[in-house]
């Protein structure tokens, strides 16, 4: 059985939350009476997840997007009475690491993806805020973007949406998880071949055909699932308590 408090204070430090600009506020959003014994992990902090959670009878919840954003939770209303009062009924407590998440060097979703796909000589980008988020690098042998959009959808396990507006043979790729389409210029700069990120746009379509570079979309929910996944097997090695990563297969 693990302390809340010990986790929480573990969970910050590792992923320096006070560092990164963001909506989300990051870090212990809601608190249960201090015990953890399962953490359950998620993408999102929605209704369906926690009902899937409390089945598996976790006591802490570890998500990507939170319910606390700028002043989301100014009137406890609606559906934050509804979400709120699930958790504090079930005695459950709900972290929530967004941009940190998309960032960290080796437990982010952005530096895993990176991982998976067997790239090297990985450098930042993406400027967040004044804080560079993504990754890109090389591939070890160039292929065809054909080839290559499904490799992404064999790591992702999702039916990627491509725009080939680039070079047909990829070399160089890279990667910001989940809404990313406002790296995409960046990326043409940086003579990237092929962009990742998780979710289409109108704007983004524009700016790939303009700038002439690949992009594909694997979905925002895929793209951003293996960070919460990582957290959780930290904290299952560090405190000895029990991790899962429910898996709500969102298409988007």
């Amino acid at each position: 059985m693990g302390d809340l408090k010990k986790i929480v204070e573990f969970l910050d430090g590792e992923m320096h939350i006070d560092e990164y600009p963001d909506a989300s506020h990051n870090g212990l959003q809601v608190e249960n009476s201090g015990q953890v014994k399962k953490v359950c992990c998620g993408v999102d902090a929605s209704l369906e997840f926690f009902a899937r959670a409390q089945k598996q009878g976790a006591d802490l919840l570890i998500c990507h997007h939170g319910i606390s954003w700028g002043d989301s939770l100014k009137q406890i209303t609606g559906l934050n009475y509804r979400r709120l009062s699930f958790l504090l009924k079930n005695d459950i407590a709900l972290y929530a690491c967004h941009i940190p998440l998309d960032a960290h060097s080796q437990l982010g979703n952005n530096a895993l993806l990176f991982k998976a796909l067997g790239l090297s000589r990985r450098k930042m980008f993406g400027n967040y805020r004044g804080k560079p988020i993504g990754y890109y690098g090389s591939l070890q042998r160039s292929q065809k973007i054909s080839l290559f959009r499904k490799r992404v959808e064999k790591i992702l396990g999702t039916q990627a949406y491509s725009l080939e507006f680039g070079r047909d043979i990829v070399r160089t790729v890279g990667i910001v998880s989940g809404d990313g389409s406002d790296w995409i210029e960046e990326a043409a700069r940086l003579d990237i071949d092929t962009f990742i990120t998780g979710e289409t746009s109108l704007a983004g379509y524009n700016t790939a055909k303009d700038c002439g570079i690949n992009v594909i979309f694997g979905s925002h929910y895929a793209t951003e699932s293996f960070g919460v996944k990582a957290l959780g097997a930290a904290v299952e090695k560090k405190y000895r308590v029990r991790s899962e990563f429910i898996d709500l297969k969102l298409p988007f």
